[in-house]
């Protein structure tokens, strides 16, 4: 796990480049920002790769399944590696023809990647499906992040929201579903009321990722989708809470 101590150096670092740029002691050119968001897309990818088809080769074994996911190889290493590489770039220079090539090679990397875990198999259980969902925004950032740095009629927060609504606000209530069950002792089953969560965080993270790619973006469809992003954490609260009280 020391891995995860430099991670959170990153962090720290990020906050206080932000700090600095808010006080006047740096330009504020968005490098503390990018900084934190390309840390905690690199633990998706570290972690999301190490969990996500781990518990759907668990799963898959349950259910006496024959294809299971791959195993870890040279895809994730280079998934990884290019994902690292090109998140660097983003932070140092977010834009141009080098950078949108190297986020690009990276979303295929990392659409490659999942295509190796069995995603479309896990359809019966919304607990491991929506890893797959959540992981899945990650390339879709990546790819967005590319089109912004290639064209600049492009909106780099479509990106920017589909990395932080989709991919961390969808893993986010994804493990802590899951962790909250199984250390409170209960089944690794999804009820309808979990499904309507993860299913309520999905709309909220494409609602706002289009209102940010429309040219002119209705006000309902922002506000559609805060309300369903608040909806998806106040029902992990009121499903989950009594569980993590007791």
């Amino acid at each position: 796990n020391l891995p995860r101590v430099a991670a959170l150096a990153l962090l720290l670092a990020g906050n206080a480049m932000m700090h600095a740029s808010a006080v006047g002691w740096l330009p504020d050119e968005g490098h503390g920002w990018r900084l934190g968001l390309a840390v905690a897309v690199m633990l998706i990818a570290l972690v999301g790769g190490r969990i996500v088809p781990s518990f759907t080769r668990n799963w898959l074994v349950k259910r006496g399944e024959g294809a299971l996911p791959a195993a870890f190889g040279g895809i994730d290493r280079a998934a990884l590696a290019s994902t690292a590489v090109a998140l660097l770039c983003w932070v140092v220079a977010p834009e141009g023809p080098v950078t949108g090539a190297l986020l690009a090679l990276a979303a295929l990397a990392q659409v490659l990647r999942l295509a190796r875990w069995c995603g479309h198999r896990t359809g019966a259980e919304p607990l491991v499906w929506v890893l797959h969902l959540g992981y899945g925004w990650m390339p879709v950032g990546l790819a967005l992040l590319a089109a912004a740095a290639w064209s600049p009629g492009m909106p780099e927060t479509a990106a920017v929201h589909a990395l932080t609504a989709g991919a961390i606000g969808t893993m986010t209530l994804a493990v802590m579903t899951r962790a909250t069950l199984g250390h409170t002792g209960n089944p690794l089953l999804a009820g309808p009321a979990t499904t309507a969560v993860y299913l309520l965080v999905a709309a909220a993270a494409a609602g706002r990722v289009a209102a940010a790619l429309l040219p002119s973006v209705p006000l309902w469809l922002t506000t559609a989708s805060g309300l369903a992003w608040l909806a998806a954490f106040l029902g992990f609260a009121v499903i989950y809470g009594r569980l993590l009280l007791r």
